[in-house]
């Protein structure tokens, strides 16, 4: 009897230990489904890189986590154009896209 006691406890602590990795990772997701805006000083890292390669220009969103990077700097340039700068960890740039896609459109 002791032993089935043993397995249902551990059965129950694995099944709570993966529900709470299913929070964590739900809750590092905005309602949209995408991931977390940059904040604090990892935000100003990632906006001076971003306008540092795109020679200027208005960031306009963030995302940590991005499947192309650490870090994604979303830059209204001057000219009107749209460019995704993906950043690794330490705020280099990986790739710059430009970007066809307005929000709402």
């Amino acid at each position: 009897m002791k032993k089935a006691t043993w397995v249902a406890t551990g059965a129950l602590t694995i099944g709570l230990l993966g529900g709470g990795a299913g929070i964590a990772i739900a809750a590092s997701q905005d309602d949209s489904g995408g991931d977390r805006p940059i904040s604090g000083a990892p935000l100003e890292q990632a906006k001076k890189a971003a306008l540092d390669y795109t020679g200027g220009g208005r960031v306009t969103g963030t995302e940590a986590g991005d499947e192309d990077g650490a870090y994604e700097v979303e830059v209204i340039k001057d000219d009107g154009s749209m460019v995704d700068v993906h950043l690794d960890g330490t705020f280099t740039v990986l790739n710059a896209k430009a970007d066809t896609e307005r929000d709402g459109e």
